[in-house]
């Protein structure tokens, strides 16, 4: 894993195998950054940058859930972008 990141923060979801996408990787948002971790290559990358006060992160299907005070921002992997 990633050093210094606990997969039981809710910062950090992982991605269940056979789900849609990005199975088998953990998402962290880390330094205003939401990235794609993948433990078998050990790479990870950047997803969306300066996601601002994110309280948690959720994941289901092709679909990473991001968490604010006042709004949840969905972003979707297959296309790489926020959709609402």
């Amino acid at each position: 894993m990633m050093d210094g990141f606990e997969k039981n923060s809710p910062l950090v979801c992982e991605g269940i195998v056979g789900d849609g996408c990005g199975g088998g990787r953990l998402f962290v948002v880390h330094n205003n950054t939401l990235i794609a971790y993948d433990a078998t290559t050990q790479t990870q990358m950047e997803l969306l940058c300066d996601v601002g006060d994110v309280l948690s992160i959720s994941k289901k299907g092709c679909d990473i859930f991001l968490k604010y005070s006042d709004k949840e921002v969905k972003f979707n992997l297959s296309l790489l972008k926020i959709i609402s």
